[in-house]
C-alpha cells in the first residue's frame, strides 16, 4: 500500500466574501514558505476532506483547499432550498479561485484535481495560464455533453436494473429531469430525488474496490451534491462544446501530468487521451487496473509528480 504523509493541522483557515452572498471556506497547510499549490475538489459539490491533505509533503508545500460555492464549511449551503443556485456557475468557481490566490498572495500555484475537479483546473488554467506553475489531474473529465450523457444514460447497459429505477418514469435529459427535481418545493421530492441521485452515482462505481452505496439516511451533503451537480451538469458547466479539449493548447507552457484509470466507468479513458493529444509535453499515465477513485498506482503517480514538481 503506497504510504501518503502523516495526517497534520491546518495552520491558517477563513472565509472568504467572493460576493453574491457567498463565502468559500479555505484552509493552509504545511510549509508557509513552501511551494503554492491548490487541490480542487470533485463533485461539483463534494466538498474537501481532510484526507486530501495528504498527498502534499509539508515540509515542501504550501497546499490550499477550499470549499466551492454552496457545499462543505462554506455559505450558504445548497441543501438549503432558499440558497439561490444563480450564481454558482464555473465562471464563479473560477473567479472564486483567482480571488483566493490573490487574497493569500500567492503569484503562482500548482493546480491539482479530479473528476470535476479535472474540469475546473483546466479551465482556470486557460483562463490564467500565468498563473498556474505545473497541473496534475486524475480522472480526467471535461464535461462535455458526450462525457454527461455517457454517465447518466449510456453507462445504464451495465446496469440496466438499476438504470431502470434511476431513470423511473421519466424520458428524455435525465439530468434536466433530476436538476427540476431538486428545486421542488417539496422537500420529500427533493430527499428521494438525491437518494436516487446518490444510488445511481454509487452503482456506476460499484465495479471498484470498496464501494460505497448511500443506503442511509439523505442529509445536507447528499442534497447538497445532487442539487450542485445537476444544476452544472444541466449547463454543460456553462462551457461551449469541447471547449476544455480545443483551448488545451493554451496550456502548452505548463507542464502537465494526466492520471487516469483504464477501468473507469464514469470517465471514459478516451476523454484523457483526447485531451493528451491537445495539450502539447502533456504526460499521460494510465493504470490498467485502475477505475475512477483513487487506487495505489494512480497515488504513487500523484505523488511521484508532487515531488518532482515541488522544487519548481
Amino acid at each position: 500500500m503506497v504510504e501518503l504523509f502523516p495526517p497534520i493541522e491546518p495552520y491558517d483557515e477563513g472565509l472568504l466574501d467572493v460576493g453574491d452572498g457567498n463565502r468559500i471556506h479555505w484552509e493552509t497547510c504545511g510549509n508557509p514558505d513552501g511551494k503554492p499549490a491548490v487541490m480542487l475538489h470533485g463533485g461539483p459539490g463534494q466538498g474537501c476532506t481532510p484526507g486530501m491533505w495528504r498527498m502534499f509533503d509539508p515540509a515542501r508545500y504550501r497546499a490550499v483547499l477550499f470549499d466551492q460555492r454552496g457545499c462543505g464549511r462554506s455559505t450558504p449551503h445548497a441543501s438549503d432550498p432558499a440558497t439561490e443556485m444563480r450564481h454558482n456557475t464555473t465562471e464563479h468557481l473560477v473567479a472564486d479561485l483567482e480571488l483566493l490566490r490573490e487574497h493569500l498572495g500567492i503569484e503562482r500555484w500548482l493546480v491539482t484535481g479530479g473528476s470535476w475537479g479535472t474540469t475546473l483546473a483546466l479551465v482556470y488554467a486557460q483562463r490564467y495560464p500565468e498563473r498556474v506553475t505545473e497541473i496534475i489531474v486524475s480522472a480526467i473529465s471535461t464535461t462535455r455533453r458526450s462525457e454527461i450523457d455517457w454517465l447518466y444514460h449510456g453507462a445504464g447497459r451495465f446496469f440496466p436494473e438499476e438504470w431502470a429505477n434511476f431513470r423511473g418514469d421519466r424520458s428524455g435529459d435525465l439530468v434536466a429531469a433530476y436538476a427540476r427535481l431538486m428545486e421542488d418545493p417539496d422537500p420529500l421530492v427533493r430527499t428521494e430525488a438525491a437518494r436516487a441521485w446518490c444510488a445511481w452515482e454509487d452503482t456506476v462505481l460499484s465495479l471498484e474496490p470498496s464501494p460505497a452505496v448511500h443506503n442511509g439516511p439523505i442529509g445536507a451533503w447528499e442534497l447538497a451534491i445532487a442539487r450542485i451537480v445537476t444544476h452544472y451538469y444541466s449547463h454543460e458547466g456553462w462551457l461551449e462544446p469541447g471547449a476544455v479539449i480545443r483551448d488545451a493548447v493554451l496550456l502548452r507552457d505548463i507542464p502537465g501530468v494526466l492520471i487516469h484509470g483504464r477501468r473507469d466507468l464514469s470517465c471514459p479513458v478516451d476523454t484523457a487521451w483526447e485531451l493528451a493529444r491537445a495539450w502539447p509535453g502533456a504526460e499521460l499515465l494510465i493504470d490498467d487496473g485502475s477505475g475512477h477513485r483513487g487506487s495505489d498506482v494512480k497515488r504513487a503517480w500523484k505523488l511521484e509528480a508532487l515531488a518532482r514538481f515541488a522544487g519548481g
